[in-house]
């Protein structure tokens, strides 16, 4: 009864589902390739099992440590910089006029329909050693140019900035949209009390929409041990010497399958993914239910 009568939304969450149910739940499947010593032509089932070793080797190798902590170190600063600035920037678009909502909706909303690809050129375009416009500059000003491409510790703010310009522009168009279904009475009545738009914004605006950015906060924890690959792929250009500042374990996964062709230890890297990932949902959303329980997940 209750599936004939919401057909229509169950039709349109078909893709959806289906696309779900593909990509995630599938490849579950693939798992037990974290336990074996995977040889091609025995197949999954017909390989040796290596019970704990591919773990093993992933952890004690001179890496593991690096990737981890770059994973979740820049994964970090993404969501906490990528919240606060998405943020904002819905608040400035709620506040715009109509006309030029559309405008700055189109700018901020245009690189994210740009594949990292495209990113990373233009990227390069920018930091090329000999030619990059950002060089110029420091020549115009009598500045030594720097070899972007060799020197880890400015990749940290780098990539901050690149998925930020990236990015930011999705995300605050849900914020955008959360604010603009805030009843208006709201704000005619503290006009009235005589507050300022600030104080409005502060007090009415941020506080409403403060369950929508522990949503997301929580779907963002939950993949902080999932990089985007092509950020940290294309945009660095895979140089050799950054990988102390910019190589996280889906870039090391990568390789491992690339060059090394090690199904096993790569399988084994994406299931300790997976289980860190699901533990830090299940403690942000116990956290999150302590102070809120209404903008918990579950």
């Amino acid at each position: 009864m209750y599936l004939r009568k919401n057909k229509s939304l169950f039709l349109i969450s078909l893709p959806a589902l289906l696309f779900v149910f593909a990509f995630s739940y599938l490849p579950m499947f693939g798992t037990v390739l974290a336990f074996k010593d995977f040889n091609y032509a025995k197949g999954i089932w017909g390989s040796d099992w290596a019970g704990l070793d591919n773990f093993k080797f992933f952890f004690t190798s001179q890496d593991a440590l690096r990737v981890t902590r770059n994973t979740l170190l820049l994964n970090a600063l993404f969501i906490i910089i990528g919240l606060a600035a998405s943020v904002l920037c819905g608040i400035l678009l709620a506040e715009l006029g109509r006309k030029a909502v559309r405008v700055f909706q189109t700018v901020l909303f245009f690189p994210y329909f740009l594949s990292w690809v495209v990113v990373g050129y233009l990227t390069y375009i920018l930091l090329n050693p000999t030619y990059g416009a950002v060089n110029k500059l420091l020549e115009w000003m009598n500045l030594t140019p720097l070899d972007w491409y060799s020197d880890p510790k400015y990749w940290p703010v780098i990539l901050v900035i690149t998925y930020l310009w990236k990015n930011v522009g999705y995300t605050a168009i849900i914020f955008y949209t959360g604010l603009m279904s805030i009843d208006p009475s709201y704000y005619e009545a503290a006009a009235i009390d005589g507050a300022s738009r600030v104080q409005q914004i502060l007090r009415i605006s941020y506080p409403l929409i403060v369950p929508l950015v522990l949503l997301l906060f929580m779907l963002n924890v939950g993949k902080i041990f999932f990089s985007d690959f092509g950020l940290f792929y294309f945009v660095p250009r895979n140089a050799g010497a950054l990988y102390s500042a910019t190589d996280v374990i889906d870039t090391y996964v990568y390789r491992s399958l690339r060059v090394v062709g090690d199904i096993g230890m790569a399988s084994a890297a994406g299931l300790y993914q997976s289980f860190v990932g699901l533990v830090l949902v299940l403690i942000t959303n116990r956290i999150v239910k302590k102070i809120d329980s209404e903008s918990a997940l579950f």
